[in-house]
């Protein structure tokens, strides 16, 4: 397969600059192989679902990743990754190519410094702050700034709106670089109808990294490498999953994080364990599905991996031609757009 496979036109007028509000009046296309696309609304999610089905989504919380830092005179600018074992933080740097183990980075006047570790080429690096835990936090909030989505345009940074729009009702778990943006769409009113309707609701955790924003490079898919992300799905949750598709329920999983970190812990039957790792799972065509029926997700970049992975799960064809009709009925794309309903091609 070639990068120009998962490759479309989209005008630049698709691209949401904010969400839709309230956020589960967003439009909502469902996409089923071999049946016509239909038109909904977030707030439908209810009536789309069935008793028995169980919605997973993903509970991490976005923090302030982006940071300005100084190497004596030079300027760096970083973005934090994720955080290693032993307490160390894994993070993508401009003008990284000159900096080098016991390098000390400042950041501006703030008494927090961070010593270089590791230098890994290609703008990965590895350095340890000098604080932890709250102060950490607190260190982040004071200097730190969200790491939007470069297509979210922002002249002069993240705004105030932002810091409220860019964070999904199930945040709980710190350690995200960007939101699991499928969760955007909920609010307390959509939560109450599906408890209502009999939907069961789960959470995990996967920390979406840097990586999310980084291209495929080359034409060759079969190169590319996926970042590592950190998740964890606990033993209550990894029982209701395994039970749910005993008694013949759909697993429905809020975002291509959750999809990723439940397919990551399924054996080849579909059978969960309670996981606690990284994965860097690269889910593209051809890939067999082990427990996850129905995807509810955002609209993907061109030659993006998430595009490469709804096309695993519904077609290549079928998901084209999902995009075409999204794009020409002026669906909005990306975080802060609208969604697709999809179900799993058999």
């Amino acid at each position: 397969m070639q990068i120009s496979d998962f490759d479309f036109d989209l005008p630049r007028e698709n691209i949401a600059l904010e969400p839709a509000r309230p956020r589960d009046s967003a439009r909502l296309l469902h996409v089923t192989p071999g049946a016509p696309l239909a038109e909904a609304q977030v707030r439908d999610l209810p009536r789309l679902l069935r008793p028995g089905d169980l919605l997973i989504a993903n509970d991490t919380a976005v923090i302030r990743a982006q940071l300005a830092a100084q190497r004596g005179e030079a300027k760096i600018g970083l973005t934090l990754d994720r955080i290693l074992p032993g307490g160390d933080w894994h993070a993508l740097a401009r003008n990284a190519r000159k900096l080098k183990p016991q390098d000390i980075l400042t950041f501006g006047d703030d008494p927090v410094t961070a010593t270089i570790i590791e230098n890994e080429g290609d703008g990965a690096i590895r350095l340890r702050f000098s604080v932890e835990s709250e102060e950490f936090d607190a260190f982040l909030k004071r200097v730190g700034a969200l790491a939007l989505p470069p297509y979210i345009d922002r002249p002069f940074g993240p705004t105030a709106q932002d810091d409220v729009d860019y964070r999904t009702i199930f945040s709980r778990q710190k350690g995200a670089v960007a939101a699991p943006t499928a969760g955007l769409h909920f609010t307390p009113e959509l939560l109450a109808a599906l408890d209502e309707a009999g939907i069961q609701r789960r959470t995990l955790t996967l920390h979406v990294g840097a990586g999310t924003f980084l291209p495929v490079r080359g034409d060759d898919i079969a190169s590319h490498k996926m970042h590592a992300e950190w998740g964890e799905i606990d033993e209550e949750t990894a029982a209701i999953i395994n039970q749910t598709r005993a008694r013949g329920g759909r697993v429905v999983a809020v975002g291509t994080t959750s999809l990723r970190l439940l397919e990551s812990a399924a054996d080849e039957s579909g059978f969960v364990r309670p996981w606690r790792g990284e994965t860097a799972i690269f889910i593209k065509p051809g890939y067999q599905f082990r427990v996850v029926d129905v995807l509810m997700t955002n609209f993907h970049l061109p030659r993006s991996t998430l595009f490469m992975l709804v096309c695993a799960l519904a077609g290549t064809e079928t998901m084209r031609a999902a995009y075409a009709y999204a794009i020409a009925h002026h669906f909005r794309f990306y975080s802060y757009g609208d969604a697709c309903f999809l179900e799993r091609a058999r």
